[in-house]
């Protein structure tokens, strides 16, 4: 693992980091920030430097996972999403800008302080960016700092901001800086002891595993109808896909595909010149493991499962098939041995909450995604 961002660099270190890819560097003496109240007010901090750049060096992606880690004792929740996490891993191998606030520490060196992901990809709903704030150095301004550098580097001028765990600061910065509540994601808890009863499938669909190499494509094809408009998920590209199954935590065993059980149609993983080119699926369920010990990983809490993906094609929707597929889902973790599970909702998802109802899931949270359309002088 490399050093922490700006600790113990030597001098061809730093100068490695800055040559991974093009920077902006401004020095800022003085930032905005917002009152309990929400009220816009400026305080005197150390010279900051802001530097806004593409790819990461590794010694920044461990700055930032520490930085991460640092707020995640503080606030109880992560305060990146998982996108932006997986890429940040990988070196931040995506079209996204990454923005760094740097801030002299005790012995003269650069120490991050803040930190923000820029996604311009989405060109219908505008670009969307998170931050995190080192808790040693919040109520200075630095978020505002943060969210205005996004809000200059956003392509046509839009942004909505991702805040989990919805906590009053970020509303009390968005609402400040002129971003109105958009769409808002609850976290459900259920405890996996004891699985529900089984839900048949409806007739004529049968379940099987992923299959890598065959199911790609139309299973991105049902996501982009499934999922299109969430906000966490919508839009996923090959690329992403391809992420998140070179994952440690993916066990193909629990991403299952639901498809038309045809008896005149050879099953999918039969010889390669009898098999479907491309299945007809028509549903999904995707659930993960993550915790100590998950894929290898510390993560520092507890195994925890996760309904991650739960999709049903809208013109098979109505026959009992997502909650069957939620069921199987349950079932799959606590035969795993787990004992909390997560699920997210979207607060106008009535066709999921009503395949979970009598499930026994619990509101644990909400995660929130603000919203400001560009305007005269922004």
């Amino acid at each position: 693992m490399p050093p922490a961002f700006g600790r113990g660099m030597t001098g061809p270190a730093r100068r490695a980091r800055r040559a991974t890819s093009k920077r902006s560097s401004e020095t800022h003496p003085r930032v905005a920030g917002v009152d309990r109240d929400g009220g816009v007010r400026s305080r005197p901090v150390p010279p900051l430097r802001l530097e806004v750049c593409g790819r990461l060096a590794w010694a920044d992606v461990a700055g930032v996972a520490a930085l991460t880690e640092a707020a995640v004792e503080v606030d109880g929740c992560r305060p990146l999403g998982e996108h932006v996490s997986l890429h940040l891993r990988h070196g931040g191998e995506d079209p996204g800008r990454n923005i760094l606030l740097l801030a002299p520490g005790p012995d003269g060196r650069d120490i991050l302080v803040g930190y923000a992901h820029l996604d311009p990809t989405d060109e219908v709903s505008g670009s969307s960016a998170e931050l995190v704030v080192h808790p040693a150095h919040r109520r200075q301004g630095l978020g505002s700092l943060l969210v205005r550098t996004a809000l200059a580097e956003s392509p046509d001028g839009r942004l909505r901001l991702r805040a989990y765990g919805d906590p009053a600061p970020a509303r009390a910065l968005a609402a400040a800086l002129g971003f109105r509540v958009g769409e808002q994601l609850e976290r459900l808890h259920r405890s996996a002891g004891t699985p529900p009863p089984e839900s048949p499938l409806p007739d004529g669909i049968r379940l099987r595993p992923f299959l890598p190499g065959c199911d790609e494509r139309p299973w991105l094809d049902l996501a982009s109808r499934t999922l299109a408009g969430h906000p966490m998920f919508g839009g996923w590209t090959a690329q992403d896909l391809r992420v998140r199954l070179r994952e440690n935590w993916f066990d193909p065993a629990g991403f299952l595909v639901a498809e038309r059980a045809d008896p005149h149609q050879d099953r999918p993983g039969a010889p390669d010149g009898d098999r479907p080119k491309d299945p007809e699926l028509i549903g999904f369920v995707w659930s993960k493991v993550h915790g100590d010990g998950a894929g290898g990983r510390a993560h520092g809490h507890g195994r925890i499962g996760e309904l991650y993906l739960v999709g049903v094609a809208p013109e098979h929707r109505g026959r009992g098939l997502g909650r069957a597929l939620i069921v199987t889902g349950l079932r799959w973790l606590h035969r795993r041995g787990l004992r909390t599970v997560t699920l997210q909702v979207g607060a106008d998802d009535a066709a999921t909450r009503a395949a979970v109802a009598g499930l026994g899931f619990t509101r644990k949270g909400t995660d929130v995604l603000f919203s400001r359309p560009p305007g005269p002088g922004r």
